[in-house]
């Protein structure tokens, strides 16, 4: 099964990432908002104009399958946006949210390559703080075509943060979690790995209101917790992670996931079964395990602007450093996505929570992002955060003692704000410059080490294909 779902996968993705955009006049782009003062237009039941790289010019049969696939691309209902799959693993951001991307059709198949890339300076005050220049990033081609009675799509995930991150950590002050040569990372951010994603989705059209869905990955993403930080639309414009990433949707890079999820109008119910481990430092392999870890998600859309969803998850020897913890995890979130004339509006409230089964020790992490995008080109994003902090942050990045046991610590406090704007240097490729100040609250027991108001700023360049006008 591993090996058929990385066959399906790498050829979807040599295929798709060889693509060049499409240009389909007089059809929305994907997570194109539509303008608000047009009337909703009714496409043509047989035919419908297409203009494609190597294909002539004319009206293009369009039979029930490839319309069901157009829908999607900007998706009116639940179902929809269910069977976009533009979002990390199975969640869901609102319908209305944009997806940048480029796409072209190939017969039956439907292809598509969303991709974002930074490239990073961050400087940073206090005793702990570091100076760095990285590049953060990930590419996901995938490929959907109607097979059967429901929809097959084949989709992967790669990064190159193993080769742009030195260190095995970019820095990032306060932040804990996984390990590099050996030793816990503090005041750092681990790589993704090259392989993020290697899935294989179906989805079994019901009813015209019910959805049933199989997810099978060696490399992927469980139900739990929203949409992973580095595909929101909320966090799109920041190029470093979050404090609480650990608490909150670190499984995003999970081996041997198996998912089936089950929609009702606005209602989804999904279970996963995975690997618990956290993947280790060697970046560039598949990391995979025995089924031993799951999750369950609750995710409502009472309207195509609103997302919220509940999950809890059974981890099963996550750190590497504890093998003998198990963890207990908790998220609930909700996202608000608006569309108006020249831009967007995304916004993200997250909540998440590990409890120790070992020794009932709880972290629990807040989160609240938002990002405009206004006048087309231009974007203003904040995010604030309140994460719990363990003891393992005094001891930094060393060995930890004979007999060390983590325990929760304080909180911190984290507040960032950033600008960038469009300058568009290349066709179908949104190049930006931007800038974010984060400013921290710390709490007392780590005053002494890294004084009441330390700050880090960053400066990048973005790159992200987009077609059309969806940026």
């Amino acid at each position: 099964m591993r090996n058929f779902v990385v066959g399906l996968v790498v050829l979807s993705a040599l295929g798709a990432g060889a693509q060049q955009p499409a240009s389909m006049p007089g059809m929305p782009m994907p997570g194109m908002p539509m303008e608000d003062s047009a009337p909703a237009k009714t496409a043509a039941p047989s035919a419908m104009p297409m203009d494609m790289p190597g294909m002539k010019t004319g009206p293009m049969p369009m039979d029930g399958g490839l319309k069901e696939l157009m829908d999607q691309m900007n998706p009116q209902t639940f179902l929809q946006e269910i069977q976009h799959h533009g979002s990390s693993g199975t969640s869901a951001e609102p319908n209305s949210t944009p997806v940048p991307m480029l796409m072209e059709m190939k017969g039956p198949w439907m292809l598509m390559f969303h991709a974002n890339a930074f490239v990073v300076n961050t400087q940073q005050t206090s005793a702990r703080g570091a100076d760095g220049f990285f590049s953060t990033n990930w590419m996901m081609p995938m490929a959907e075509r109607q097979l059967g009675p429901g929809q097959f799509t084949v989709r992967a995930m790669f990064s190159l943060e193993p080769a742009t991150i030195t260190g095995r950590r970019y820095p990032l002050l306060f932040q804990q979690g996984e390990t590099a040569f050996g030793v816990p990372i503090t005041d750092g951010q681990h790589p993704h790995d090259f392989f993020m994603e290697l899935a294989a989705l179906y989805d079994w059209k019901l009813g015209p209101k019910t959805l049933l869905s199989f997810y099978a990955a060696p490399i992927g993403d469980p139900s739990i917790g929203p949409t992973a930080y580095p595909h929101r639309a909320s966090a799109f414009e920041n190029p470093v992670g979050t404090l609480g990433h650990h608490q909150e949707d670190s499984t995003h890079i999970a081996g041997d996931v198996v998912t089936v999820g089950l929609t009702q109008g606005m209602v989804r119910l999904e279970a996963s079964g995975f690997h618990g481990r956290e993947p280790n430092e060697h970046r560039w392999e598949i990391q995979q395990g025995a089924i031993d870890s799951w999750s369950t998600r609750l995710t409502v859309q009472p309207g195509k602007d609103w997302s919220g969803q509940y999950s809890y998850a059974r981890l099963k020897s996550p750190e590497q450093l504890f093998p003998n913890e198990d963890q207990e995890r908790m998220t609930a979130s909700v996202m608000y996505n608006r569309p108006f004339r020249g831009g967007n509006w995304a916004s993200t409230a997250l909540w998440g929570r590990t409890r120790s089964l070992q020794d009932g020790g709880k972290e629990n992490s807040y989160l609240l992002e938002s990002t405009v995008r206004f006048a087309e080109r231009n974007h203003v994003w904040t995010r604030i955060e309140n994460a719990g902090r363990s003891n393992e942050l005094l001891n930094g990045e060393q060995a930890l003692p004979g007999g060390f046991e983590e325990m929760p610590l304080t909180h911190v406090q984290a507040y960032t704000f950033g600008y960038d704007r469009d300058i568009d240097l290349v066709p179908h490729l949104a190049s930006a410059i931007g800038a974010q100040v984060t400013t921290y609250g710390v709490g007392k027991p780590l005053q002494g080490i890294y004084g009441t108001d330390p700050v880090g700023v960053t400066m990048f360049v973005r790159l992200r294909p987009f077609s059309g006008k969806d940026r």
